[in-house]
């Protein structure tokens, strides 16, 4: 996910490592922070694959500051992981976020759609944190009061988020 951000990011401006890791911080926060011996491997990764070109330019200090920018064969790479998201990116509700903030990037309306279809289709699975027999356990059935709250509150977080999946798609799917 964190080369999924990379790309994305850098495919709406040029930007300083430094740019990059704070938006970087910003999507994924204190869930799944980014460190530099994350982040600068990474970029160094990217440039070697040839999706994307640095620059040193003089910073405000005496070191110069290396800007990054998207390659051509970098925009085919981040379409590619956006049409085609791992099933783990699919299931797992942050990475999920990371998708679904760069989807807008995707031209298909219809090709944005398919993705959310495939999130509202895993959504649309009954599951639970918790089983009995095998059987998920609703959170009227919790044995108690802070499984009963996150049962809830998953509940209640997932008929937000298919319903709004469900308008997405329907206005993705309407000609433009």
């Amino acid at each position: 996910m964190l080369e999924l951000s990379i790309l994305g990011f850098l495919a709406e401006e040029p930007l300083h490592g430094y740019e990059l890791k704070e938006r970087i911080k910003a999507l994924t926060g204190h869930v799944r922070p980014v460190s530099d011996g994350a982040l600068y491997p990474a970029i160094t990764r990217l440039v070697r694959a040839g999706m994307l070109d640095e620059r040193a330019e003089q910073g405000a200090s005496a070191a110069p500051r290396r800007t990054l920018s998207l390659t051509a064969r970098g925009r085919e790479e981040l379409l590619g992981r956006l049409r085609h998201p791992k099933q783990a990116e699919i299931s797992d509700q942050v990475r999920f976020n990371t998708v679904l903030a760069f989807l807008r990037h995707l031209p298909d309306r219809h090709e944005q759609a398919a993705v959310l279809r495939r999130r509202l289709e895993f959504l649309e699975t009954p599951t639970s944190f918790f089983y009995d027999g095998g059987a998920p356990v609703r959170a009227e059935e919790a044995d108690d009061l802070f499984r009963q709250g996150l049962l809830r509150v998953a509940r209640a977080t997932g008929q937000a988020e298919r319903a709004w999946l469900a308008e997405a798609i329907e206005q993705l799917d309407q000609p433009s």
